[in-house]
């Protein structure tokens, strides 16, 4: 069994079908036999998540900064919540605890997370890759921004093994489902 980290919005407001795609995306996880790690919020995307793996009996763990814990409504049915001090303390302990990421749609939050270890994968400190689940389009302008980069020299070759972007949850599934060993009997 391995774990899977997920980036993603904690923002309430966000469409249905967006809800719906991190439902499927925390129950497929689960379905999977791997556990989620995600930022610990019952809100948003990061919720969806959380209550899909949940439903399809799978295991949870939350990293949230306290000082986030009361704006993001911390989740209290899952099975493990960290609260940490700093953000950057949430990044280092879901990075220790995951064996690849996954980024649904998220903002700035999400993409200083989803940034960091593709940045980390670069400098050396992580081979962990980071898919991004491009729902509705939604990293299109990401792509067109790291390929924009490439053509200009600024991002060295091998560094393109840290991400790939996806067009929807089930090839991310099927990307986490080839990335791990099978089990042993």
């Amino acid at each position: 069994m391995g774990a899977v980290c997920v980036f993603a919005s904690a923002n309430d407001t966000l469409a249905a079908s967006l809800k719906q795609a991190a439902e499927e995306a925390g129950a497929g996880i689960a379905r999977l036999g791997h556990s989620v790690v995600y930022g610990g919020s019952s809100r948003g995307l990061m919720g969806a998540v959380a209550r899909g793996a949940v439903s399809a009996g799978g295991r949870v763990v939350g990293v949230m900064p306290r000082h986030l814990a009361g704006r993001e409504r911390a989740a209290i049915d899952i099975a493990e919540i960290h609260l940490v001090d700093t953000l950057a303390q949430r990044k280092q302990l879901m990075a220790d605890l995951a064996d690849i990421f996954l980024v649904l749609p998220g903002g700035v939050g999400t993409l200083d997370e989803a940034l960091e270890m593709i940045t980390w994968y670069d400098v050396g400190l992580s081979r962990k890759p980071v898919l991004f689940v491009d729902v509705e389009g939604f990293w299109r302008d990401f792509a067109q921004m790291m390929a924009g980069l490439k053509a200009r020299g600024v991002l060295r070759a091998d560094i393109e093994g840290a991400w790939s972007v996806l067009p929807d949850v089930p090839s991310a599934l099927a990307v986490i489902a080839s990335s791990f060993a099978p089990r042993a009997a």
